[in-house]
């Protein structure tokens, strides 16, 4: 499916493909600034930033035992506790992470597993980059009922999230890129988080 040939059909508003459990949003204005930067790097040390990533790199590590390259990094705690690397659009995640040598770009190769906290949904179409990926894909993000659970969910952010999915759309969505789910929980929820899911995906190998 070509993901980025829905925006034209889109027209500025939410396209939602029931018999697939997925939809689409044009976004067009991102706001990855200092800004954002300066917001997630308080986030990741509060009390429930702290049990995040807690969290997180348990369940990695519950599966995969190398370094990951994070997805989208916030304000880089993953990749700072964990020795991992990291890739982001926002110019300022991108400087911080070259300074200490953490920077990859997922797009220019293989690499054998990923991170997408709360970033899989913000990007447009992920089908090149998860083409890159040759074993596993770990992703925390929002998961819906129907559209009329994502219009009257705080997840609906017509500034940021182009993909949205029910829980067996994301499952078939990832199926179609060539994974197998491996496992799942609902572990950031308590912390407090509202209608988040995290995955475990396994790259297919050939029969």
């Amino acid at each position: 499916m070509n993901l980025q040939g829905l925006e034209a059909f889109a027209d500025g508003q939410l396209v939602w493909l029931p018999e697939l459990g997925m939809g689409y949003y044009p976004v067009q204005e991102q706001p990855y600034d200092d800004a954002y930067w300066e917001r997630y790097r308080v986030m990741d040390r509060t009390p429930c930033g702290e049990m995040l990533t807690t969290m997180r790199q348990a369940w990695v590590r519950h599966f995969y035992a190398g370094r990951v390259c994070d997805i989208g990094i916030g304000g880089g705690r993953f990749v700072e506790d964990g020795g991992h690397f990291g890739f982001d659009v926002n110019p300022r995640a991108v400087d911080w992470l070259q300074q200490f040598g953490w920077f990859w770009n997922p797009y220019t190769g293989p690499l054998e597993a990923v991170t997408f906290w709360d970033s899989l949904e913000h990007i447009h179409d992920p089908a090149m980059l998860l083409g890159n990926v040759t074993r596993w894909a770990f992703v925390s993000l929002p998961i819906f009922a129907d559209a009329a659970h994502i219009r009257r969910s705080k997840h609906f952010r017509k500034d940021e999230h182009c993909l949205y999915f029910t829980r067996d759309g994301f499952v078939a969505f990832m199926e179609r890129h060539g994974f197998d789910l491996a496992g799942e929980t609902d572990m950031e929820q308590s912390a407090g988080r509202e209608d988040i899911q995290t995955f475990a995906f396994r790259r297919r190998t050939a029969p």
